[in-house]
């Protein structure tokens, strides 16, 4: 479902509940109303019908006849109040006590229109006296028995809505509770992993999102991300392969010129072994022709790292000798080092622990890095490698250092070396060397640090993981990792 969709249907099951809430509420006010109303209904009959029992012992106590008028005004008034309020008093006390509460007034009537007709000297009102004395005091009972009841009923309903209310909106925020936790913990998880994705991708670990893709907003999102996560993939790959070509170009005018001495030995040994030969001895022969092969090999050796290094190759995890390509990447670059009249120096640790990389992009690190401290320091200057490892100060890295006495980084840039197309170059240079160099290292779980000073040179640390030897028995299963 679509979030549009989530957020529509939680908004209407919000207002059906307002709406739900609203209808009981008014219901139950309107009910409310219903029983105050009568309740002062009641309390004005009441006070009637109170009227009536005083003016009906005037009547027989004084003998005063006026007091029979009073309680036949007070008589109408009460079915005056009855015939106008009827709907309202049957809502709130029923139709049944309603019967008997109009059963009680015309009783209490046809008593009093009996006592009318009697003088009041004879001596048979006494006993129509108790009759209408009766029909009064049921009629004030029943009157006190619903204001009682009525009050009592009140106060009950005015306790079950609070409690219903209160159980009402515990539900519905319980409901809210319940869908929103549902809701957004699905949203923030799948934000979360987005999240993740676009840190890696920005560390230049170009992997996808994992697990199921939802069908919505964030789904397509998600599915965009992977999209662009394998064309950056794709492109990163051309990246580092443009650069690894780039410094073969950088490399072309050395290496004319390191496959110009062993083709000049060649050729001089030919000519000589030619001019010679009848002189020569077989033991002589074979020395001159042990030479031609000595330097034919140095030239395929040349060839073959070159091969090596500008060939794209698959991800190839195996454990390492770092010091071995290091020695290895300082070789592609030795005749750079000679025209530019650098000195290198190499101190490299033995017996370190292997480390678990890919040895054509590794290598591909120490010629680039090596490379810009060449063009940093040219003419003249120090190269040096280093490689350490130290279990107390770093029991888990083995850590190289790149070191040159060139014209050393400005500060402001220190942090920017690392950005894609940012260079210290100017236009000669386009910014992607140490930015391919960085996302190479930090896909083999290393780190890739600089220190540099203006006027003294730049040091590159490059730390990676120890390739510890309880860890042999799972190569095979990082072998192939990233």
């Amino acid at each position: 479902m679509k979030l549009v969709h989530k957020i529509t249907l939680g908004n209407a099951l919000g207002i059906v509940c307002i709406i739900l809430v609203a209808v009981f509420s008014y219901h139950e006010f309107d009910l409310l109303l219903a029983k105050l109303r009568f309740v002062e209904i009641a309390d004005s009959l009441n006070a009637s019908f109170l009227k009536m029992r005083l003016s009906e012992k005037n009547y027989f106590l004084y003998k005063d006849r006026e007091a029979l008028k009073e309680i036949k005004e007070q008589l109408k008034e009460s079915y005056s109040v009855i015939r106008g309020l009827q709907a309202n008093i049957i809502r709130a006390i029923g139709k049944d006590n309603f019967r008997e509460l109009k059963r009680d007034l015309n009783e209490y009537e046809k008593a009093l229109e009996l006592v009318e007709k009697f003088d009041l000297k004879d001596r048979s009102l006494e006993s129509r006296a108790k009759a209408i004395r009766e029909a009064g005091r049921r009629l004030r009972l029943f009157s006190e028995r619903m204001i009682r009841i009525e009050r009592e009923s009140v106060n009950s309903i005015i306790s079950a809505s609070k409690r219903t209310l209160l159980t009402f909106f515990a539900l519905v925020i319980l409901a809210a509770i319940t869908s929103s936790y549902m809701f957004f913990s699905r949203m923030f998880r799948n934000l979360r992993r987005i999240e993740r994705t676009a840190n890696a991708i920005s560390r230049g670990n170009f992997v996808k999102i994992e697990g199921p893709i939802p069908n919505n907003e964030l789904g397509s999102a998600m599915s965009a991300i992977n999209s662009m996560c394998e064309e950056l993939k794709t492109r990163h790959e051309l990246l580092i392969q443009a650069k690894k070509l780039s410094s073969l170009g950088i490399l072309t005018a050395g290496v004319a010129h390191e496959l110009g001495n062993p083709l000049n030995n060649i050729s001089m040994v030919a000519q000589t072994f030619i001019e010679v030969y009848d002189s020569l001895s077989d033991e002589e022969k074979i020395e001159y022709m042990e030479t031609i092969l000595k330097e034919t090999q140095r030239i395929k050796e040349i060839v073959q790292n070159l091969l090596d290094f500008s060939r794209p190759k698959k991800r190839d995890f195996r454990a390492s000798d770092i010091n071995r390509l290091l020695r290895q990447s300082l070789r592609l670059v030795r005749n750079m080092l000679h025209v530019s009249k650098i000195k290198s120096r190499v101190e490299l640790q033995e017996d370190i622990p292997l480390v678990m990389v890919d040895e054509n992009k590794i290598q591909s690190v120490f010629v680039n890095i090596i490379t810009n401290a060449i063009q940093a320091m040219s003419p003249g200057g120090t190269l040096t490698l280093r490689s350490r490892f130290d279990e107390q100060e770093d029991p888990d890295n083995v850590i190289i250092e790149i070191e040159d006495t060139g014209k050393g980084i400005p500060s402001e840039f220190i942090s920017n070396i690392f950005d894609p197309f940012f260079s210290t170059k100017g236009t000669e240079g386009t910014g992607l060397g140490l930015s391919i160099s960085y996302g190479i290292i930090k896909n083999h779980r290393g780190q890739i640090d600089v220190k540099s000073e203006v006027g003294v040179g730049t040091t590159f640390f490059i730390r990676l993981p120890a390739y510890k030897k309880e860890e042999v028995r799972d190569g095979k299963s990082e072998n192939n990792g990233d």
